[in-house]
């Protein structure tokens, strides 16, 4: 069975959509499963329609995508669950505290995965072997300011907002990427 990787927002309208079909594409070619959710979505909502021409631009057609909330068995089922802001991690953590070593923002994984050593190969969990190898890394991290773990919700600016948003998303997924391949 295929590791899972959740990406969770506010509505899962814009961020986690926009990063599961990012990293769905960065991770295409290793047994993961990338999904996202959101800690205040209404389920079955379509994506924000500028947020659906960044993903269309990954290949893959978003007009099927319908938004889901979080909850306590998502956050239990990941290997890995990625935040847009500190707050959404707080509140993945109290849906599910045994989760709580799986969970980060988005920023402070993508400066962690930067940092860590090639995680050990082979063990059949490439995103476990990458979140261990990540925490490994922690010491060696320099502190940033809390704000610097959030990312900048592009909700109610224009097409601009979303492609920098999705930018930024990017840089921080690819080294993740980079290492669970190492892994995988």
């Amino acid at each position: 069975m295929a590791e899972r990787i959740l990406f969770v927002c506010h509505a899962n309208l814009c961020r986690s959509p926009m990063a599961e079909y990012l990293a769905t594409g960065l991770l295409a070619h290793l047994p993961v499963t990338v999904v996202s959710a959101g800690t205040d979505a209404v389920e079955g909502r379509p994506m924000h329609p500028y947020a659906a021409e960044v993903a269309a631009g990954t290949g893959r057609d978003p007009e099927g995508f319908r938004s889901r909330r979080v909850d306590t068995r998502h956050l239990l089922d990941a290997a890995l669950v990625l935040t847009a802001s500190r707050h959404q991690r707080g509140r993945c953590v109290s849906l599910a505290p045994a989760a709580l070593h799986r969970v980060f923002t988005l920023r402070q994984f993508g400066r962690l995965a930067d940092l860590a050593s090639p995680p050990e190969t082979g063990t059949g969990e490439p995103v476990r072997a990458v979140v261990r190898a990540a925490a490994q890394a922690r010491g060696r991290l320099q502190p940033a300011a809390p704000a610097d773990d959030d990312l900048a919700d592009p909700l109610g600016g224009e097409l601009a907002d979303f492609q920098r948003c999705a930018r930024e998303i990017e840089r921080c997924v690819l080294p993740v990427a980079a290492l669970i391949d190492a892994a995988g």
